[in-house]
């Protein structure tokens, strides 16, 4: 018998998520980015943001969190309405459509705000991910975290809905 998709919910990130939402972003570079990169790119990569940190760059960005059973599965936050900053999900999770729906929510909101195009920073292991999404590769970047290189790759989409250009901006 097959195992079916979890229900996923979406809500605004909390302050009380961060806990929660740090652990899935050690987990999730633990073992979803392990054949991607190094233990010192892990390592360096898992040491970049704490708890405090997250919450605190969630609190500045729209910010969304995927529960399953009650429970914070993922997150996702879009920084200047332009930037896809952070998308995380629980390893246990992965590949069951919750990455999926927090950035189609993401991209609604966005266009909805009037952004025309969306911009990533993907790392390896996100990359076709964002592919498979309509997301287009323009520039291969490095940045050192931890004094440890790690690659990722900037990404853009153009948005569907947009019906004309906001010229009062």
């Amino acid at each position: 018998m097959g195992q079916s998709k979890p229900t996923i919910a979406l809500r605004p990130f909390l302050p009380t998520d961060a806990p929660a939402a740090a652990a899935i972003f050690e987990a999730a570079i633990a073992e979803l980015a392990a054949e991607d990169y190094s233990e010192a790119q892990l390592a360096a990569w898992m040491a970049s943001l704490n708890e405090e940190e997250l919450a605190a760059r969630m609190a500045d960005q729209l910010a969304l969190v995927a529960t399953v059973g009650g429970q914070v599965a993922g997150f996702a936050a879009l920084a200047d309405n332009r930037k896809i900053d952070l998308l995380y999900v629980h390893p246990e999770l992965a590949r069951q459509g919750v990455a999926t729906q927090l950035i189609e929510a993401l991209e609604k909101l966005a266009a909805a705000r009037g952004a025309s195009t969306l911009e990533v920073e993907a790392s390896d292991t996100a990359e076709p991910f964002f592919q498979r999404r309509g997301y287009s590769p323009e520039q291969r970047n490095t940045k050192v975290l931890g004094g440890e290189w790690l690659g990722n790759t900037t990404m853009r989409k153009a948005l569907a809905g947009q019906k004309s250009k906001d010229h009062s901006r």
